[in-house]
């Protein structure tokens, strides 16, 4: 009698799964069906990055920022031109004449500011230092700018003071020390040397002319 061959249960299972997938794909045994589960496995995953990837929103520094126009340096330069046109200070051409010797439109803006600022100031305070800083340029540069239009700090500053004094002693007398201290002198006699400079006339002559 021919023995007949046993088959543990796993076997039969396993050879039930076999009969299965052998069924399908049209008649062909798939030879590796753990291959085909992970081929399918790879490409289910790839498509579901992609979908991911097209879906997800990306954080705010991986955007890219369009890029814009740059301006010229033509464009920039004509911004800083139109900006810097501040009119320039008002001095009488006659008394920038008398004081310089040169009309206004002769002088650099630099020298303008600065006879303007001595016109106004208080000359007291005001040192060449200080004029300079009021002008946002160096002690050194404000020399050389003003030598450049022929003229001296200290040439101006003499002008200046003759000027303002005539204006206070247009209509009174007024003692020495008041003027040499309007005028920014530190000693009167001082004062008194440049008025005789100025009039050929010492300062105690002009009393005898008011009172």
């Amino acid at each position: 009698m021919q023995r007949m061959a046993s088959f543990s249960v796993g076997q039969l299972v396993l050879a039930a799964s076999w009969a299965i997938l052998t069924g399908r794909g049209e008649g062909l045994p798939l030879k590796d069906p753990l291959g085909a589960n992970n081929q399918y496995r790879d490409v289910a995953m790839k498509q579901t990055t992609e979908h991911h990837a097209n879906t997800t929103t990306l954080p705010i520094y991986v955007h890219r920022v369009a890029a814009r126009r740059g301006a010229s340096p033509s464009d920039s330069w004509g911004a800083l031109q139109r900006a810097s046109q501040i009119p320039l200070p008002d001095v009488p051409m006659d008394l920038c004449v008398r004081i310089t010797g040169k009309a206004p439109h002769e002088l650099s803006r630099t020298s303008l500011s600065v006879i303007d600022l001595l016109l106004n100031g208080d000359l007291l305070r005001l040192r060449s230092e200080e004029v300079a800083d009021a002008v946002h340029i160096s002690p050194t540069t404000l020399r050389r700018r003003l030598r450049a239009d022929g003229i001296h700090y200290q040439s101006i500053l003499d002008q200046v003071r003759r000027h303002r004094c005539t204006l206070m002693l247009e209509k009174r007398w007024l003692p020495g020390k008041c003027v040499a201290w309007e005028l920014g002198y530190a000693e009167v006699n001082s004062f008194y040397r440049a008025f005789r400079r100025w009039t050929g006339h010492n300062y105690s002559d002009l009393k005898q002319l008011y009172v």
